[in-house]
């Protein structure tokens, strides 16, 4: 009987989904070009795989967590790739965050190949993932959803079918226009506060409740204010996820202006040299960003 579950990707965001799958029971085979990401996992109790393919052998499920739709298909469809040593009707779990016309032509082929597939980006990062609180918005036949909730459920609190092969990728596309305004938003009413001499730290508490409240205010204000910059995120993350959005809207024919403003703000500071820094250090636009703090 198949009992492990797979993950292939072992970064901030897989690692975290990783380590939880492992201290909640799941047998998990992790691969990883990065040996020292998956002898992080090893610790927690998971197994190491030579390549995809051997992840995939004998797996109960597969979940990705890559960074850009060639990595997934190199990873899914390349030599020792996850295609190579899947059984029949093997259900992929795609938690990258890319292209919805992507997700459906793989989701495409890998029904051509008799596997199935289900995009179930998420948003929480991986703090809400050391907890098992993800939020998780999901693509595909509604008994591969159904299935992948199931597999899911040590890592997720909420999770939602959206509709076909690639909705749940639109949806996430939606909550990073969000989640990108948002922590704009929250950094520069910060950078108001500090100027202003009002005690930034005392904000959070006092708006909560208040329409002007959310969960980006309530975790990220305080770590703006302390120039908080561990990384559970990186910028240059969101400048792919935003022009993802700006590429869609294009698509649409939808005006996207403030879209257009944060995608530009996070290039300017990746460009900085900080693309692999946290939205922490988002902060670092209003004083002028300065690699050299960081090291």
């Amino acid at each position: 009987m198949n009992s492990h579950i797979g993950l292939i990707g072992a970064g901030a965001m897989g690692g975290a989904i990783g380590a939880r799958l492992a201290t909640t029971g799941t047998p998990l085979r992790v691969f990883d070009l990065d040996r020292e990401k998956v002898a992080a996992l090893l610790d927690k109790g998971a197994t190491a795989a030579a390549s995809a393919a051997e992840a995939a052998r004998g797996a109960r499920a597969i979940i990705l967590s890559l960074n850009a739709p060639r990595i997934v298909r190199a990873a899914v469809f390349g030599p020792e790739g996850v295609a190579a040593g899947a059984a029949p009707g093997l259900l992929i779990i795609d938690m990258s965050s890319i292209d919805p016309a992507e997700t459906r032509a793989l989701a495409s082929e890998a029904a051509e190949r008799g596997l199935r597939w289900v995009d179930s980006p998420l948003s929480g990062g991986a703090p809400k993932a050391e907890i098992g609180e993800l939020t998780l918005m999901q693509g595909g036949a509604e008994a591969d959803v159904l299935e992948a909730q199931d597999v899911l459920s040590q890592v997720a609190s909420n999770q939602t079918h959206m509709g076909d092969a690639g909705t749940g990728q639109t949806t996430k596309i939606v909550n990073q226009v969000l989640c990108g305004l948002g922590f704009m938003a929250v950094a520069e009413a910060t950078a108001l506060a500090e100027a202003a001499g009002v005690n930034v730290e005392r904000i959070p508490a006092a708006l909560k409740g208040g329409r002007a409240d959310s969960a980006l205010l309530q975790e990220y204000m305080p770590r703006f204010a302390a120039r908080d910059y561990r990384r559970t995120g990186r910028i240059d993350n969101m400048v792919k996820d935003l022009d993802g959005a700006r590429e869609l809207a294009r698509q649409t024919q939808t005006t996207m202006p403030l879209t257009a403003l944060a995608a530009e703000i996070h290039r300017l500071l990746t460009a900085a040299g900080l693309g692999g820094e946290d939205q922490a250090a988002l902060m670092e636009f209003f004083s002028g960003p300065s690699k050299e703090k960081f090291l």
